[in-house]
């Protein structure tokens, strides 16, 4: 299993940021390689994603939400092997730090490999930059699930 830790700090409250990352549909708008995400029960989510020219398709559940603290989830089926949390952390009243964990499983030998030369490092932290520009473009969340897991 092998793990990547990043973080970035976004200039919107906590809140605007634990609701907007709630809408997981939202998703695709600034996450590499997320072709699409449905939200099918409120703690469950079907991915369809495409790296590299491959196509996989996964459930993840949600193992644990605190609203404006953390999300925590797990695949549950499909073709990708990981768990992670994306935890909120308020800098001030406008500022908010976002860090995100993630364990994986790379498959395959170009997994494998892309894995040793920080391909999913450096795919997370592009991410978290979309992220950022996403959200403070908007300046408000497209939505928001409060709910407790």
């Amino acid at each position: 299993m092998s793990q990547v830790e990043e973080s970035i700090e976004v200039d919107v409250p906590v809140r605007t940021a634990y609701d907007q990352w709630t809408q997981f549909e939202t998703f695709p708008q600034f996450m590499e390689g997320v072709e699409r995400i449905e939200q099918r029960t409120p703690t469950l989510t079907h991915w369809v994603t495409k790296i590299d020219g491959a196509t996989r398709e996964f459930d993840a559940e949600i193992t644990e939400q605190t609203p404006d603290e953390r999300v925590a989830w797990t695949t549950v089926s499909g073709e990708a092997e990981q768990a992670g949390v994306v935890t909120f952390h308020r800098l001030d009243a406008t500022r908010t730090k976002v860090m995100l964990q993630l364990d994986y499983e790379p498959h395959g030998l170009a997994e494998t490999v892309g894995d040793k030369l920080g391909v999913v490092k450096r795919q997370v932290t592009g991410d978290l930059a979309r992220f950022k520009k996403f959200i403070e473009a908007r300046g408000d969340e497209t939505g928001a699930w409060r709910g407790e897991v």
